[in-house]
C-alpha cells in the first residue's frame, strides 16, 4: 500500500513537472526562442527545440498517466532530466562562455547549483519510480479472477 502510495506522488511530482515547464515555456515562446537562439549551439535548431521540447515534455506527461505506458514515461523522465543535468554539469564546469536559463515559470529564478540539485531530485524520483512500477508489477495481483464455466 505505501509503495502505491509513493507511487502515485512520484508520478503526480513528474507529471506536473513536464506540464509546467512545457507550458510555461509556450506561455512565453518569443523569450523563449530569444533564449534558445543564445543557447551555445547552431541557431538552426532552435526552432526545432522551441517547438520539440515543450512537445516532448507534454509527451511524457502523457505516457505517466496512463498504467500502460506509465513506465516508458518513467523512462522518458529519466533520459530527458539526465540530459538537462549533463548540460547543466557542462555549463558548471564552464564548458561554455555565457549560457542564459531557458527555463519557464519560477523554474528561470535557480541558479545553476540549484538547477543541478533540482535536476537531481527529479532523477532520483525517476529511478524510484522505476523500481516502484517493475515491484509492483511483479507482486500485485490480477484483482479479477477467471471464471470456471460447467
Amino acid at each position: 500500500m505505501l509503495r502505491r502510495w509513493i507511487m502515485e506522488i512520484i508520478v503526480l511530482l513528474l507529471f506536473s513537472l513536464f506540464v509546467y515547464a512545457a507550458t510555461s515555456k509556450l506561455m512565453d515562446y518569443k523569450v523563449f526562442l530569444v533564449q534558445m537562439n543564445d543557447q551555445p549551439f547552431d541557431d538552426k535548431f532552435s526552432i526545432l527545440l522551441v517547438w520539440g521540447l515543450p512537445a516532448l515534455q507534454y509527451l511524457i506527461a502523457g505516457l505517466l498517466i496512463f498504467r500502460r505506458t506509465l513506465l516508458a514515461g518513467l523512462y522518458g523522465s529519466l533520459a530527458l532530466m539526465l540530459i538537462f543535468t549533463v548540460y547543466i554539469t557542462l555549463i558548471k564546469l564552464n564548458f561554455f562562455n555565457h549560457i542564459p536559463c531557458s527555463c519557464g515559470g519560477v523554474i528561470k529564478q535557480f541558479t545553476w547549483t540549484e538547477h543541478l540539485y533540482f535536476n537531481l531530485f527529479f532523477i532520483i524520483i525517476s529511478l524510484a519510480g522505476i523500481v516502484f512500477h517493475k515491484w509492483l508489477r511483479r507482486n500485485v495481483k490480477p484483482t479479477f479472477e477467471k471464471i470456471q464455466l460447467s
